[in-house]
Formats: structure tokens, C-alpha cells, sequence
């Protein structure tokens, strides 16, 4: 939906009926009916000094010879003439100071009152020019934050429906004696709730990362060591998947020194593995390496799945985003929160990620962080 702007008078007669452009309207006048007390009260002192300064001066004027009709012209003219030229001045000074003024007054009442989708004109120039642009961003940042949390609020409502849904299922399944209250329809129904706990989980990692509140314990560890770990985790399931999950260690191994939370560097890097086995076809490779930088390490994740498509490719640290949609959980997919969370554990700890991908030939995930403190 394009933003409206306020840009100026209406042109059809329905243009009244908007509460913006009524508001509009209204803080042009104000600032108007302000503009021309200003400059009234002050053409009238001017005024009236011309004219005590005229009448002073009325008697060595004619002492001096001067005709009559000069005088006569000279007080007449002198005050039309102050008169014009501070309506033009008053006139341009009201384009160029009242109506910016009046247009970020109007916007900001209609922000306050519910709309974040109004921008001021930005066509004026030097700092009331800066004072619109300045304001249509924090208005571009108010309206993209509200659209986050109504998209997170209807993400979350989404995701905790489904396990809800088969809780509430499979217990008044038994207990209307549908289902057997058997081991394994229990441990089903138990399963759910391990979801519901990781989901939430999950959800509260990310807002406190996202806040800036996460709690890190920051230690000098090996990125080659990190990766191993990693790597003797998933190579049960890497096994059981046929994909080939392999270590590579690139350059100095003695300069692969990491200065960040290393349980939290795990779960980046877990959270990577596990997406990138996921979309690993059978037969597949998955690679974990790490190279030296000047002045920190470079760590990779890298398959040789079915890569994402580029439109997909700006989204992918969104949260609940899924390469797949129409894959679910029974299939195996994710919540769709580990890239997320990846991201915001990364720049937690001072680190960047991206990602490079092609579809056909696999996915590059790369992390750059500073090297371990000496």
C-alpha cells in the first residue's frame, strides 16, 4: 500500500471526509491565523513609527521647501509599500517555515491517533528539510516495528495452535475411550509438549537477544575444537540420513583461537548443521570449516543440498521462516526460529553471518567473529 502524503490542498470535494486531511487543514490555519499576528503586530509597531517619525519630520520638510504632495506621497507611500513587502515576505515565509510546520504537526497528530502510514512532504530544504526526513524514518521505523509484531503475533499463534491441537486431540481422545491410553499414544502426546517447551524456549532466546539482554560468557576457545564437537553430535543422524558430515580445517590451526560464548557459538553452529541436513539429499556432503582472518576467524557451514531460491534469499533470518512451505513438522521441518536465533546469537557476540546460496548446487552459511583474546 503506497503512503500518503500530505501534499496540499484538496482537489474534490470528498477530499474533507478523512480525519488526516481534516487535521491537516486545521494545523495550516493554526499555524496561518499564528503567522499573521506575528506579522501584523509587528507591521503595526513598524507603522507606527514611520508615521511619528513622518510627523516629526513634517515640519523641517516644509521648512526646507519641500512640496506638499511630496509629503503627502512619502506618507502614504512609504507605509503601502512596508505593507506589500511584508505580505510577500510573510507570504514566502509561511511556504517555506509554516506550512513544513503545519505538515509535521498534522502527521504527528494522525500518528498519535492510530495511522503510521502518513509522510510529510520532503521537498523543503536546510534543517526543517532534515527535520521531515528525520521524521518520516522514525515513522518508517514505528510502522515496520508494528508490522514485526503483528507478523511475530500471528506467527506464534500459528506455530503453538498445531501442538495444542493434538494435546487437546489425543486426550479427549482417551478420554472418551477412542484412543488406548497406551505408552505410545502417550509418548506422542508428550512429544507436543516438548515442542510447546523448545518453541518457547526458543521465542524467549530470540527477544533477549533481540533486546540485547542475553546473558554471555565470553572465553577464548578453539573454532577447530567447536566444529568437532558439532560435528561427533550429528554423526548419528548424518549416518542414519546418508549425507556425509566432514571437519576442514583451513590455514593455521594455531591462529583459530574464538573469543565468545562458546555454549552459545554451539547452538549457532548446530542450528546451521541441522538445517543444512535437512535439505541434504541422500548421498549428499555437509562441510564444517574454519580459516584464519586478520584479527579473527572465519567459520563456514556449507551443503550440497537443494539451495534456495534468490527471491527467498533476503527472508531467510526471518522469524518462522521455511524454505519449504509446504513441508510441516510431521515431515520434519523445523519451527522455523534456529535461523533467527543464529543470527541474533552471532551479532550478540560481535560476529556477522551471510549467506550464499544457489538452487541445485547448496547453501554457504558464514560466520566472521574476532579472534581469542591473548
Amino acid at each position: 500500500m503506497p503512503h500518503r502524503g500530505w501534499q496540499g490542498p484538496p482537489h474534490s470535494t470528498n477530499y474533507g471526509s478523512h480525519p488526516w486531511a481534516a487535521r491537516w487543514g486545521h494545523q495550516r490555519r493554526f499555524v496561518f491565523w499564528r503567522f499573521l499576528f506575528v506579522f501584523g503586530f509587528l507591521s503595526f509597531l513598524f507603522l507606527l513609527a514611520i508615521g511619528i517619525l513622518l510627523t516629526l519630520a513634517l515640519g523641517p520638510l516644509r521648512a526646507a521647501g519641500v512640496s506638499p504632495d511630496v509629503v503627502v506621497l512619502a506618507a502614504c507611500g512609504i507605509p503601502l509599500a512596508f505593507l506589500l513587502l511584508a505580505s510577500l515576505v510573510g507570504g514566502w515565509a509561511f511556504r517555506r517555515i509554516g506550512t513544513p510546520i503545519a505538515d509535521v504537526m498534522a502527521a504527528a497528530d494522525s500518528v498519535a491517533g492510530g495511522d503510521l502510514s502518513v509522510r510529510v512532504r520532503e521537498n523543503t530544504p536546510g534543517e526543517l528539510g532534515q527535520l521531515t526526513r528525520s521524521f518520516n524514518h522514525m515513522i518508517a521505523e514505528l510502522e515496520r516495528a508494528e508490522q514485526q509484531r503483528r507478523n511475530l503475533t500471528a506467527d506464534v499463534a500459528h506455530e503453538l495452535r498445531t501442538p495444542l491441537h493434538i494435546i487437546q486431540g489425543n486426550l479427549e481422545g482417551i478420554l472418551d475411550g477412542v484412543y488406548e491410553p497406551s505408552p505410545e499414544n502417550i509418548t506422542s502426546t508428550l512429544d507436543e509438549t516438548r515442542l510447546l517447551t523448545r518453541l518457547i524456549s526458543d521465542l524467549q532466546t530470540l527477544s533477549l537477544a533481540e533486546a540485547g539482554q542475553l546473558p554471555l560468557h565470553r572465553v577464548n576457545f578453539s573454532a577447530s575444537d567447536l566444529l568437532s564437537d558439532v560435528a561427533t553430535s550429528f554423526a548419528a543422524l548424518s549416518a542414519d540420513l546418508h549425507v556425509n558430515l566432514r571437519v576442514e580445517t583451513r590455514g593455521d590451526a594455531d591462529r583459530l583461537g574464538l573469543y565468545a560464548d562458546s555454549d552459545r557459538m554451539d547452538q549457532v553452529i548446530s542450528n546451521l548443521v541441522a538445517n543444512a541436513l535437512r535439505y541434504t539429499p541422500t548421498g549428499g556432503t555437509v562441510t564444517l570449516w574454519a580459516e584464519a582472518l586478520p584479527g579473527g576467524v572465519r567459520l563456514g557451514v556449507e551443503d550440497t543440498g537443494a539451495g534456495i531460491p534468490a527471491d527467498d534469499l533476503p527472508f531467510i533470518f526471518d522469524r518462522f521462516w521455511r524454505g519449504d512451505r509446504s513441508r510441516t513438522r510431521s515431515d520434519g521441518a523445523s519451527s522455523g526460529l534456529g535461523l533467527a536465533i543464529a543470527r541474533q546469537l552471532v551479532q550478540a557476540n560481535g560476529g556477522k553471518i551471510y549467506v550464499e546460496s544457489q538452487p541445485g548446487f547448496g547453501t554457504r552459511f558464514t560466520i566472521e567473529m574476532d579472534s581469542a583474546v591473548h
